[in-house]
């Protein structure tokens, strides 16, 4: 497999470097969490700083997703706590979550369109449900954020006359819908094809920067999100292996990283999933050629 292309350089966000010393936005301390026995995170320590592009990467099942779960309040933690914007998620009464989640704007995998909503309305969902803002003004941000994602002539066509790429940059508009503080994608590049992965990739960096946002890419796409990243955490079996800046993190030695990131087909993760002894199995132990 050939090996991920180079990490162009890029400069840091106007807000992360205005806030390089500032509390983080998010911040994990000690964080476990699990189903019944199961679990799913242990242990967990990583922050994300304000205006940062930090994604989150790993393996399928390895915690990525439980991460933003955990972040909105839709689950908490077993032990430890998850902070946003100061406040200890786990202790928050509802409407104190409901209020902390206005913050926040979610790009779900697939996007997640209400499928009976034009692209126009599907925009104004949020506006029209979390605000007091008369029709006309919405008209007009739901224009805005549609032309920020390039699908302003979109706006009357159904979700189901979109292509994958075009319905992902719809629910991006919807995300941005109320200029949230932190932006959380789950898998944003999953299902695209080439052109519609480096537009939906190059939205998220520069809406990162045009709103001042602080953004969590949840990802096991290498090669397109280096090119976009501040910082990275790499996750296996509910803990972080490897972090750092895209070259940081593509020179790491650790043996997971050095296999995930490079495409090895067997190393930390073994290629054969654990059996018995094939000679054994086969009737062959003990006999000598």
């Amino acid at each position: 497999m050939s090996p991920v292309p180079p990490v162009p350089s890029l400069p840091p966000a106007p807000a992360a470097r205005a806030a390089a010393h500032a509390e983080p936005l998010v911040a994990f301390r000690g964080v476990s969490f699990g189903y019944g026995r199961r679990m799913i995170l242990e242990g967990l320590d990583l922050e994300v700083p304000r205006g940062q592009v930090v994604s989150i990467m790993g393996g399928s099942g390895c915690g990525k997703t439980t991460l933003l779960r955990l972040i909105g309040g839709a689950v908490k933690a077993s032990s430890g706590s998850v902070r946003v914007a100061g406040q200890a998620v786990e202790t928050l009464r509802r409407d104190d979550l409901y209020r902390l989640r206005r913050r926040m704007g979610m790009l779900f995998q697939f996007g997640a369109l209400f499928t009976d909503l034009s692209v126009f309305d599907n925009v104004a969902f949020p506006m029209r449900e979390r605000t007091d803002l008369p029709e006309p003004v919405i008209r007009d941000l739901v224009l805005l954020k549609l032309h920020a994602v390039g699908l302003r002539g979109a706006a009357r066509l159904m979700p189901n006359e979109l292509s994958g790429g075009m319905a992902r940059r719809v629910a991006l508009a919807r995300a941005i819908a109320l200029d949230p503080e932190l932006i959380m994608y789950d898998e944003p590049f999953t299902g695209l094809d080439p052109i519609s992965l480096a537009v939906i990739s190059n939205l998220i960096r520069t809406l990162n920067v045009a709103l001042g946002a602080t953004s969590i890419v949840v990802t096991h796409d290498v090669r397109e999100s280096m090119r976009i990243l501040d910082y990275c955490y790499l996750m296996a079996e509910g803990r972080i292996v490897a972090r750092g800046t895209p070259d940081e993190i593509l020179a790491s030695d650790q043996p997971y990283a050095r296999q995930f990131f490079h495409g090895g087909i067997d190393g930390a993760v073994p290629f054969h999933y654990p059996g018995a002894d094939y000679r054994t199995e086969l009737g062959l132990a003990g006999h000598d050629r």
